[in-house]
């Protein structure tokens, strides 16, 4: 985690940045610490900050309520004459019941078997990267090179929250924002009580770091994914996509790969559908419209996320490579700069509803970026690949 700078880029979400956490007062600060505290005759109320600490209070002859705000937290309470357990509901059940829906055998079979519904993209060379004179000197877009890519299938659709559902209901899954016990969310989606009260990265005022922020609130308390089963999942880090992926048989993509089907057979375009970013005046994408960040007019239709396949695929049939979220890949940032990222750095490339062409124009299909590997935002998802 990186312990001083934001990230370089202001619309792929800060890094994780020790000084811009939300307090959590005497809580436990580490994802396996124990929070306790006893007495002869009377222990006291004890939160444990992180969703995997277990809170513990014992006395001589009887124990106050003990809180584990995890999801899949156990409240234990034991005394000289009575014990009590609370178990909170599972994240992934609870928003499989938002939604409507019911986690059936079946349900479970057809998340994991997604790679049979997931396109084939055939071997052969492609022109990847640009010298549109709009790139980003700094993120490595040139030269353009021919790369030759192997057969590979990858996913229509960013995975929804609805799917990622299953997978947390299924698994009992904890993602590294629930560890971390928050993330950053665009300020503008929050609440007036949460965008007063929660910290700004530094550079980077729009961003909020929201304790509580996960995939299955992404807002924070008081949110849910009750209207976003379709949408994609967010507030993942790259660690929560590959075990999302490694439960379904599948992987992330490599960088190539995804720029080659992001580009849906269109040698050397500057958008995955062409040239102009809206022809005949038709949105091809959710990115930011007005002035960036007082104020969206909202002309595509969306904010914050777009459900998947909101827009019209690409030659390929491929939906939203282009703003909404961005996507991890699995390439280390080997290129270009990254000066404030340290540690375990990877590429994500598309952009998101956040980009605008004053200052980040990196929903065109040759556009990429740098994240550290256990950030998170509201505006960070994921699409799988596989072998064929």
């Amino acid at each position: 985690m990186n312990a001083e700078h934001p990230s370089p880029s202001p619309c792929c979400g800060p890094a994780r940045d020790a000084a811009a956490a939300p307090g959590i007062g005497h809580a436990a600060s580490s994802s396996r610490d124990l929070a306790t505290t006893g007495g002869s005759d009377q222990a006291q109320h004890v939160t444990a900050s992180s969703p995997r600490d277990l809170a513990t209070a014992e006395g001589g002859h009887h124990t106050q309520h003990v809180t584990a705000p995890s999801p899949r937290g156990l409240a234990t309470a034991e005394g000289g004459h009575h014990t009590q357990h609370v178990t909170a509901p599972s994240p992934g059940r609870r928003a499989i019941a938002l939604l409507g829906e019911e986690l059936t055998p079946q349900r479970v079979a057809v998340v994991r078997a997604r790679a049979e519904r997931a396109v084939l993209i055939d071997a052969g060379p492609f022109r990847m990267g640009t010298e549109d004179p709009d790139r980003n000197p700094y993120d490595g877009e040139s030269p353009i090179r021919t790369v030759d890519v192997p057969a590979f299938r990858i996913d229509p659709t960013c995975v929804t929250t609805s799917e990622f559902a299953v997978f947390v209901a299924e698994t009992d899954y904890v993602t590294e924002a629930e560890e971390f016990g928050w993330s950053y969310v665009f300020a503008a989606l929050l609440t007036p009580e949460l965008r007063r009260g929660s910290p700004k990265p530094p550079g980077t005022p729009w961003w909020r770091a929201v304790e509580g922020a996960r995939w299955d609130q992404p807002e924070g308390p008081g949110s849910d994914v009750r209207e976003r089963a379709d949408h994609p999942v967010v507030h993942v880090s790259l660690r929560d996509a590959e075990a999302f992926a490694a439960w379904c048989g599948m992987r992330l993509p490599r960088e190539a790969e995804w720029e080659k089907a992001a580009r849906g057979g269109l040698d050397q375009a500057r958008y995955a559908w062409g040239d102009e970013l809206t022809p005949n005046g038709e949105h091809r994408c959710n990115i930011w419209q007005g002035v960036f960040p007082t104020r969206n007019t909202v002309e595509d239709g969306h904010l914050g996320t777009a459900p998947v396949r909101s827009y019209p695929p690409n030659g390929f049939g491929l939906y939203e490579v282009a703003g909404n979220v961005w996507e991890w890949c699995t390439d280390r940032w080997m290129t270009g700069a990254a000066p404030s990222l340290t540690g375990d750095v990877r590429v994500v490339r598309g952009g998101s509803y956040l980009c605008h062409d004053s200052y980040c124009n990196r929903y065109r299909v040759a556009a990429r970026h740098a994240s550290a590997v256990e950030d998170s935002s509201g505006n960070k998802g994921f699409r799988l690949a596989a072998d064929t």
